[in-house]
């Protein structure tokens, strides 16, 4: 069968992302993309897409959203609901954005400043829901999928598996994460020609207010009975895409380097978009790039009694359009890695 697809918002980078994809997906046919401003352009004015360079976006609207079998939501945050709404429970329909990760409403209202519309089952197949069962058994036959953070994304999956195993303790996780500009949207101002992130590094939403925390929590206290605490800062640099995150956490009382590496093969190892690097071993963003893959490595801190877990993706990719395409193909019933085989 052929999934005939719509991208809403599929003139900025996320959206872009999700084009390129498609295009290498057997089972997908792309008959609609939507804009806002740039109703009337073509796909080849933000794109270099040949399949699809002379498709024109149109106003996202319900008329234009009608008759589709899987649908996109490429959106800013807190804009998806609106346009959800619209749509038939018949649709797959794959939010892109934060509006429906939460399940918190409380803790959605203090970070997003906006009503909490609902919660979707959340698009990340690979993370541990238990101490042995993962989030991909809940997204086959879904229709409604809240796609991850990409912040999110690299911190969980360094996270999980040494909570999961008792590893480490969870109230002191710290997380420094180098992003790329594309991170902040095509119109955001770490894109324009005269910004700082252009030939240098900065930190932003610094001390505990980033919207990616509550989500991360979310993720890691469903494995552990004690209180998960999390201080993250994101630091914008000059690279277009990607994502080196540099996790840490202190270590429970006995436990070695090579207990550390069994938690992680224990959860990892048969994740084919997951790559547990050998020690001594570091990622970093080039050895990603275009591809749906994590790479993980770390390293513990014997004098100080902390682990150190560096992991790397591509955040428009992982992070984003490729973890979609991943939930889209368990929720239609078709093999994980069709269309992100890299």
């Amino acid at each position: 069968m052929t999934y005939k697809v719509a991208v809403v918002g599929a003139s900025g980078y996320v959206g872009g992302e999700l084009l390129r994809l498609i295009a290498e997906h057997k089972d997908l046919e792309l008959k609609t993309v939507t804009a806002n401003s740039n109703v009337g352009e073509t796909v080849s004015r933000f794109h270099d897409l040949k399949q699809f360079a002379d498709l024109k976006f149109v106003e996202t609207n319900q008329e234009n959203l009608s008759g589709h079998n899987v649908i996109f939501l490429a959106l800013p945050h807190t804009k998806s609901a609106e346009v959800a709404a619209w749509l038939p429970e018949n649709v797959l329909v794959l939010d892109c954005g934060a509006d429906f990760r939460l399940e918190s409403s409380e803790e959605f209202e203090k970070f997003y400043g906006t009503k909490h519309a609902g919660t979707w089952t959340y698009g990340m197949p690979e993370l541990l829901a238990s101490q042995t069962a993962k989030l991909r058994k809940n997204l086959v036959g879904v229709k409604r999928v809240a796609v991850p953070g990409c912040n999110a994304t690299a911190m969980s999956l360094a996270y999980a598996p040494l909570l999961a195993a008792g590893v480490i303790e969870s109230d002191d996780l710290v997380s420094t994460l180098s992003v790329g500009t594309s991170g902040a949207g095509r119109n955001s101002e770490a894109n324009k020609d005269n910004s700082p992130a252009i030939d240098s590094a900065y930190a932003y939403q610094v001390g505990g207010v980033h919207r990616h925390i509550p989500e991360v929590i979310q993720n890691l206290q469903r494995l552990v009975s004690s209180k998960v605490t999390l201080s993250f800062t994101p630091v914008l640099v000059p690279m277009f895409r990607g994502i080196l995150a540099v996790n840490t956490a202190k270590l429970k009382s006995g436990v070695s380097a090579s207990d550390i590496r069994s938690a992680f093969e224990k959860a990892y190892a048969e994740e084919v978009h997951i790559d547990l690097l050998p020690e001594g071993s570091f990622p970093n963003t080039s050895e990603v790039e275009l591809t749906n893959k994590v790479q993980i490595g770390f390293k513990v801190d014997e004098s100080n009694n902390r682990v150190i877990v560096i992991s790397a993706i591509d955040n428009l990719v992982k992070g984003t359009a490729g973890a979609a395409i991943q939930s889209m193909n368990l929720a239609l019933g078709l093999p994980e890695n069709t269309g992100i085989e890299s």
